[in-house]
């Protein structure tokens, strides 16, 4: 049987359900889904890769021959450049396993079909069309799992250079249209089906990263079967939402959210300059401050910073990323118990700083990305806090609380001291030990309708 023959298969299989089933059969689907996500939720930093053709560093990745910024050929041509020389995938996964991430996503294949791997489904890749003549996802992804990280792998659903791909330019009519040839976009479907299938069986991923698909349809990229096509070899790996409604996180992008995606599931993707691959003109690196900052709000809203970095084309990693990775490390391996073992957070306004929430609910983590002066002030915190202390050190913290009236649903305010010397060089971090699950007040205050002095203070 063909690929795109099991994929149909799937898709009139997958919905088959005994009569008085379903509701147990959704109870089963939701418990799987929650197991194949612990990993994924707990990881809070994954270190994403874009590396390909586009990294000799003139150029934007794909998006500069699609946007008419440079004609195509001259864009591939650009693998004259792409030696791997200095590539070094071991290096490359300790630099990863020592930021503090816990996954990481290469780029496969970008928009332009080149594929980092030796693919027998297409004539495009770093074996066949560069310098570099070898498969270099076998050594990275031998590498990660050495290192006892989780593997994704970002696959691009568009390939725009091929002629069975409709669309390759933005300004450009399609190449053909599917609709009136649907033989020929099958082919398509069968060369992706192909080359994931290449990558399923070789090296079993943990994630794939699908991008592109706002091209086409949910039915016409058939994205339930292949769904079902990358389960078959691996139950349990986890799906971004680029994949029309299919994956199983969503992924914003260039830009934490101001409030918490509606999925349970999130990461967002952010570059570490302003580029995705390496470009030779962008020196507007964030600072390791920005970065953990970005870290810290992510993880206040229960999601996940996937950082990017860009590789040259031979193999090596702009001093600057590795300078950042490097703080983030030092930091992550402080701050471990606030960063892996936690949840979203508390709402914004009961305190000054981004938060989480042990999984017990029973400690709240207080993230400081300032120099508090004084002390930090807490309000709206119904659960009595039994101990403060710093996270990273073995220092305990003293506090006063203020206002707190027996007869009033109004809780008092904390104000927790943190001296000088316990603060850390980028961002502090508290541990609020609770008497019980965290309570909160989120009121807008209470009137007095009643004074009595000798009542109204006591505890």
């Amino acid at each position: 049987m063909k690929i795109s023959d099991f994929l149909k298969v799937g898709i009139v299989t997958a919905g088959i359900m005994m009569p008085g089933q379903s509701l147990l059969a959704q109870k089963q689907v939701d418990k799987s889904v929650e197991e194949r996500m612990e990993w994924f939720s707990k990881a809070k930093l994954g270190i994403f890769i874009h590396w390909g053709i586009y990294s000799k560093g003139e150029t934007s990745e794909s998006w500069a021959f699609h946007n008419g910024r440079i004609s195509l050929p001259d864009y591939m041509k650009q693998a004259e450049s792409f030696t791997a020389s200095n590539y070094d995938p071991k290096e490359w996964a300790k630099l990863i396993k020592d930021s503090g991430a816990k996954y990481t996503v290469i780029t496969t294949k970008h928009h332009d079909g080149f594929a980092l791997w030796d693919t027998k489904a297409g004539d495009v890749s770093a074996v066949k069309s560069s310098p570099a003549g070898r498969d270099l996802i076998a050594p990275f992804a031998e590498a990660v799992k050495d290192e006892g990280l989780k593997l994704g792998f970002y696959y691009s659903l568009i390939d725009w250079p091929r002629e069975d791909y409709p669309e390759t330019y933005r300004d450009k009519p399609p190449k053909y249209d599917l609709k009136k040839q649907p033989e020929r976009w099958q082919h398509f479907l069968d060369f992706n089906n192909a080359q994931l299938t290449e990558l399923s069986s070789q090296w079993n991923p943990d994630l794939y990263w699908f991008d592109g698909d706002w091209e086409h349809s949910a039915q016409e990229w058939n994205a339930e079967g292949v769904v079902k096509l990358l389960r078959s070899f691996n139950p349990n790996v986890v799906i971004n939402s680029r994949i029309q409604g299919y994956g199983d996180y969503a992924t914003p992008e260039l830009g934490v959210p101001v409030t918490k995606p509606e999925s349970k599931w999130w990461e967002t993707c952010m570059t570490v300059n302003d580029s995705w691959g390496y470009r030779i003109e962008d020196d507007n690196y964030k600072s390791p401050m920005t970065v953990l900052r970005m870290l810290v709000d992510c993880i206040s809203m229960g999601g996940n910073l996937l950082l990017d970095i860009g590789p040259r084309a031979d193999g090596s990693i702009p001093q600057e990323e590795i300078d950042i990775l490097k703080v983030l490390g030092q930091w992550t391996s402080k701050h471990q118990e606030a960063i892996y073992e936690t949840q979203a957070g508390i709402p914004a306004g009961h305190v000054q700083g981004y938060t989480s929430l042990g999984l017990d609910g029973k400690t709240l983590y207080v993230y400081l990305p300032y120099r508090p002066n004084e002390s930090i002030e807490v309000k709206g915190l119904k659960s009595r806090i039994k101990k403060a202390r710093v996270v990273g050190t073995d220092k305990e913290l003293t506090w006063k609380h203020y206002n707190d009236i027996s007869w009033s649903e109004v809780p008092g305010v904390y104000y927790i001291d943190v001296p000088e010397d316990v603060v850390d060089p980028y961002i502090t971090v508290l541990a609020l030990e609770l008497e019980e699950p965290v309570k909160l007040y989120r009121g807008a205050g209470q009137v007095i309708d009643f004074n009595d002095t000798d009542q109204s203070l006591q505890k």
